[in-house]
């Protein structure tokens, strides 16, 4: 199967994270976020440790620690989590990245570029304090 939108899990691990521990009264530690999310515990780690590197997070360590926000909620958006795991979204001006097209107007109708500006402007959009 086909998909023609595709979240990485990296990222995907980012946001869910976020808003586990933005909704905890208490902190998350690495195994129990990675039973909530299904994934391997040493892939939610190391985007946790990202996320720690980005000031979004802060780490306990010892066995009752785990991870808190350090962002207020209210100013971290789903964008700049996802950026800060992906890197900038650019938006393409040719979904061939082609510098001369053959024709006279997009084919495809810049459709790429309208979703990936949606997509963008969606992410931008959600605020970690809407999850709490």
């Amino acid at each position: 199967m086909s998909n023609i939108v595709n979240l990485s899990e990296a990222s995907s691990i980012a946001i869910h994270s976020m808003v586990l521990i933005a909704k905890s009264d208490k902190l998350l530690n690495v195994i129990k976020i990675s039973e909530l999310t299904s994934t391997s515990k040493h892939h939610v780690a190391k985007i946790l440790q990202r996320l720690v590197k980005e000031d979004f997070l802060i780490s306990h360590r010892g066995p009752s620690g785990g991870f808190a926000l350090k962002a207020n909620p209210n100013e971290l958006n789903f964008l700049q989590i996802y950026e800060s795991i992906e890197g900038k979204i650019t938006i393409p001006e040719c979904h061939m990245n082609k510098p001369v097209c053959p024709f006279d107007k997009c084919i495809m109708n810049n459709v790429v570029k309208n979703m990936t500006i949606r997509f963008r402007d969606y992410l931008e959009s959600q605020y970690l304090s809407e999850y709490i």
